[in-house]
This record gives structure tokens, sequence and C-alpha cells, in this order.
């Protein structure tokens, strides 16, 4: 899987295109991610002990890995990603500036 947990990635596609985020977790079986300020749903929670009050939460909800392109360090443009084998270790490349991420 190309994009990873705290990888800076921009949506390309759906309702929430252009907006960029930090990534907090992946799904590797589902191919989806959880990207920090993209893709807020409201949830309804009953009281409990943990929340009395209860109420309307917001939380983010999973995107497909599909969606969404990683940003290159150096650019800030997004980019697509390659690996290579350099001094003998496997490597993620940006193929926008050809630098390891």
């Amino acid at each position: 899987m190309k994009i990873k947990t705290g990888d800076t990635v921009r949506v390309i596609a759906g309702d929430h295109k252009g907006s960029e985020g930090k990534v907090l977790q992946v799904d590797r079986e589902k191919n989806k991610a959880i990207v920090e300020g993209v893709n807020e749903v409201s949830k309804h929670e009953k009281p409990s002990a943990n929340n009395p009050q209860g109420g309307i939460t917001k939380k983010e909800a999973p995107m497909h890995i599909s969606n969404l392109s990683l940003i290159d360090p150096k650019s800030g443009e997004a980019t697509r990603v390659g690996y290579e084998v350099r001094d003998g270790k496997k490597v993620r490349v940006s193929k926008k500036s050809n630098e390891v991420i």
C-alpha cells in the first residue's frame, strides 16, 4: 500500500475533493484510510458514563485509498508514488521530484 499512517494526502475525488489532511489510520483489508479533518460525519450518541450529556458528535469516516493522493514534501503538490532500491533498502519515491518520501 502506497499511503501510510502519518502521510499528508489530498482528496482527488468525491465530495471532499481538494481537502488536505494527515492520515490517522489505514485499513489494509478494506483499502480505506481515515484522514484528519476530512469526511466528517455526525453521530448521535446516547448518554453514557463516558459521555453523560450525550448528543451529536463529529467523527472522521474512512475514505477509499483510490480517492487520495500523496503530497510531495518538496513541492507541496499531489504526486504518484513508486518504489526503488537505494543503498540496499526499498524506499518510497515521489514520481514528480524523485525524492525519497
